[in-house]
């Protein structure tokens, strides 16, 4: 096997002490020889999330510029591997995310995402998580994580930095033209962290207006101020 064939993880972080020590390890025990390499692109966290990120054996490089699309292309440009996996801190992978990436790439599909599952039980959220496995224009948001070839990410001239929100689905759009984004049969587990903090019905609305804004091209910085007035959140949060 050679470097080619096994694949680097990145993961933007801020302030996720608490999430890298239940996701990094099981990168590595799901993933095994197939993972080349974690790298964690923090932000400027002020909790412990560079030190236990070194301690659990992942590659940190640290950026003052706390935008998910930018940490993501500092991790796609120092990776590797040619085979990328993006997933954020509070998601947990498959048991199987090696080889089911490993296996699209050897079919040459060169992106794909997962469906997924809250790790709240709650019907609402059930109605959420169904919808993740249609391939639809919702397809590709981060929480899903992304599989993705760093040939076509070259191609793509990786994640477009201007979108200080919704880089995801700004990516996704743009494979979709010159490729295709598939999604693989399986769950993984996303945190329902932003539901309970917020409540169900302010996360809908507030998801709903930030994805009508992106589709009628508003300017990026509008669309994330929007979007964290109506949730109550930051908006130098990642």
């Amino acid at each position: 096997m050679t470097r080619k064939e096994t694949i680097s993880v990145i993961i933007p972080t801020y302030n996720e002490a608490k999430n890298l020590k239940g996701l990094i390890p099981k990168i590595f025990d799901y993933g095994g020889e197939f993972v080349y390499e974690v790298i964690v692109v923090d932000g400027g966290s002020s909790d412990e999330t560079v030190e236990i990120a070194k301690s659990l054996g992942a590659k940190v490089i640290q950026t003052q510029k706390r935008s998910r699309a930018h940490q993501l292309n500092v991790g796609f440009k120092i990776s590797k591997s040619v085979i990328l996996y993006f997933i954020h801190a509070d998601t947990r992978p498959v048991p199987s995310f090696s080889a089911d990436i490993l296996d699209y790439y050897f079919q040459g599909k060169e992106a794909a995402c997962y469906r997924y599952a809250f790790d709240k039980d709650s019907f609402l959220l059930k109605i959420n998580s169904f919808f993740t496995r249609f391939n639809g224009i919702f397809a590709g948001g981060g929480d899903q994580t992304l599989y993705i070839t760093r040939n076509l990410l070259d191609r793509l001239k990786g994640f477009d930095e201007k979108y200080v929100i919704m880089e995801d689905f700004d990516l996704a759009k743009r494979i979709r033209k010159v490729s295709k984004l598939y999604v693989f049969p399986r769950e993984i587990k996303v945190s329902a962290r932003k539901y309970e903090s917020n409540g169900w019905l302010r996360v809908q609305i507030a998801n709903i207006i930030a994805f009508l804004l992106f589709s009628i091209n508003s300017k990026p910085e509008s669309i994330k101020s929007l979007y964290c007035n109506l949730l109550n959140q930051p908006k130098n949060s990642n």
